[in-house]
């Protein structure tokens, strides 16, 4: 699909006049227009709800562009917009091309770029706006800001695109090669629900209410590429353009900003939770643009906010784990801040810190003046070591700060496609922070812990593992956990990462060789303190987080249970073959 050309800016005269439909009260003065039109310069009519701040007279917008349901207005995570309202701001809340009230057929992401532009400037335009506009969104809006940022609209100040990617094939869709199998189908379960309804697919609608009452059972449905529900005739195609586009491409770069980080040159507020899925893709982002943004302001004004917290809702829960009342973070406050700053020039973002971080193990806020990311500093390497038999919990595998200086014998498991070792969350892929001992008594799992430490260690940035490991097939995966263990025996997950061999040795991975697999993990930030015990976990899935590698020819995607492999894996730890995790710290001095 080719991105579409330059759109010309229409004479101010000649733009849509806003509704002439009664407003609503909303109360302390706020209005609201409902299902107010604009028509787009192919004629497609998107409608949006505009919320009017008391007083009348021009005041700076907020734009919020969503697939969800206008109606809704993402008040699942943020402050309805009356709240924004009260606070000075016409907020509009509009409904994407083919979806809610806006006219149009919808495909994910191919519109958006030039759908947000023309928006933008009909807003910025228009006699109720002081000529400066925000946007603000998480996940799908997030993204519909940074494709409209990237062509450059009059009157965009800046944005605030939380739980998002720039890169949405690696940090969206898979993780170092692996399809997230649990949200892919999950979230196409979802939009292609709207989609049957809206097209009048009965059959197709039907199938699709049915899966979204009961998700978890199509997880495991294989092949994955002909779940009924998300290949029925008539539906858009993107689920399958997703599980087939397993590589970056043109199909990828050409909804999203991954080839052209310099296009976005305006201020940015990034926000991400250490467990949610997109973590990686937010915080790449930040880094993108630190490093690459069209100008040196751009890239001196990128912040970054990272929680304790899963996609939604965010707090101090996070599954088995209550962090306590310090992850009650006040993001509508902070938010307000950042909008008052750049559209009101307020000042009142001058003394935020670039990046604020949530410490996990500890569950207080730090403010380092550097993400390890962008500046790499002190580190902290553990080696895999073992007598043989580092298999579950109950094995001899050990964390070492030192390397073996004799020839260990290798630690050995089977990965049995057939019974997958579950995701952290367990058979639904849960989102958070979960108890791990019982996934941790199989003999598929290697575990290797260091003994109580006896000094404060905080982990922040994305822990790197080097590991030499050798298949008995051609085709598989390696998946690496680390975990906390509390002083009682308690092993909670920390982070986790992996990569397939397809993805990780592209120039071809062989049987029964052995193979040095290098990759980062998600990023965290963890305090491990005394007491504490330093835990990780490999085997060669995370499912349903990720897809299952089959171990044949097959395409994951398209592999039944007739098409899977078991596979002898061996993980070495020799002084010629050592294994090891490297952790970054953050500097003391933050």
């Amino acid at each position: 699909m080719k991105r579409p050309a330059s759109i010309a800016r229409a004479p101010r005269s000649d733009r849509p006049k806003a509704s002439a439909r009664t407003p609503v009260e909303c109360g302390d003065g706020v209005t609201l227009e409902r299902d107010v039109p604009f028509r787009l310069s192919d004629g497609t009519v998107l409608r949006s709800d505009h919320y009017h701040p008391p007083g009348g007279g021009p005041a700076p917008t907020l734009l919020v562009r969503q697939p969800y349901g206008k109606d809704i207005a993402t008040t699942v995570v943020y402050a309805h917009p009356v709240w924004f309202a009260r606070h000075g701001y016409n907020v509009v809340i509009q409904d994407v091309r083919g979806r809610g009230t806006s006219g149009g057929r919808f495909n994910l992401f191919e519109k958006e770029e030039p759908d947000g532009f023309e928006t933008v400037e009909w807003l910025a335009a228009r006699p109720d706006c002081t000529g400066r506009v925000g946007m603000y969104g998480f996940s799908y809006q997030g993204m519909t800001q940074l494709l409209a940022a990237a062509r450059h609209p009059r009157g965009l100040r800046c944005i605030a695109p939380w739980m998002t990617a720039g890169d949405l094939q690696r940090g969206w869709f898979y993780h170092h090669g692996m399809l997230r199998l649990a949200a892919a189908i999950g979230w196409g379960t979802q939009m292609l629900r709207g989609d049957a309804h809206r097209l009048g697919l009965k059959k197709a609608a039907a199938q699709l209410d049915a899966a979204w009452g009961s998700l978890a059972p199509h997880f495991h449905a294989a092949p994955y590429s002909r779940i009924p529900h998300l290949t029925a005739r008539g539906l858009p195609r993107y689920f399958s353009d997703w599980i087939r586009n397993d590589r970056a491409s043109d199909s990828w770069s050409e909804i999203d900003i991954s080839t052209r980080w310099q296009a976005i040159d305006l201020p940015v507020l990034h926000l991400a939770g250490w467990y949610d899925l997109y973590l990686h893709g937010t915080v790449d982002l930040y880094e993108k643009l630190s490093r690459l943004a069209g100008s040196p302001a751009a890239r001196a004004h990128q912040y970054l906010v990272v929680g304790p917290w899963v996609h939604l809702p965010w707090g101090q829960f996070a599954g088995d784990m209550d962090f306590g009342p310090a992850a009650h973070l006040d993001t509508d406050a902070l938010l307000l801040r950042w909008f008052d700053h750049w559209l009101k020039d307020s000042g009142s973002f001058r003394d935020e810190p670039k990046i604020r971080l949530f410490a996990l193990g500890e569950n207080q806020w730090h403010t380092p003046t550097t993400w390890p990311g962008l500046q790499p500093g002190p580190t902290n390497r553990w080696h895999l070591r073992s007598d043989g038999r580092a298999n579950s919990c109950h094995g001899d595998g050990t964390l070492d700060p030192e390397p073996p200086t004799t020839r260990e014998p290798r630690d050995t498991f089977v990965h049995d496609p057939e019974v997958p070792v579950p995701a952290p969350g367990g058979p639904t892929a849960a989102q958070g922070c979960f108890l791990q001992n019982r996934m941790e008594q199989g003999n598929n799992v290697l575990v290797y812990t260091s003994v109580p430490l006896t000094e404060r260690l905080h982990v922040c940035g994305a822990p790197h593992v080097r590991i030499h490991f050798q298949s008995s097939l051609d085709q598989t995966d390696l998946v690496v956990k680390l975990v906390r263990v509390t002083p009682d025996g308690r092993a909670y997950n920390v982070v986790i990462g992996g990569a397939r061999s397809s993805f990780l040795f592209p120039e071809g991975f062989h049987a029964d060789a052995v193979h040095r697999w290098e990759f980062d993990l998600e990023p965290t930030s963890c305090v491990f303190s005394p007491g504490d015990r330093l835990r990780i976990e490999v085997s060669s899935s995370a499912f349903p987080l990720y897809d299952r590698n089959p171990g044949s020819t097959v395409p994951p995607r398209d592999a039944s249970p007739t098409d899977w492999r078991r596979a002898r894996q061996q993980v070495l730890h020799t002084p010629d073959a050592p294994s090891s995790i490297e952790l970054p710290l953050l500097p003391k001095a933050a």
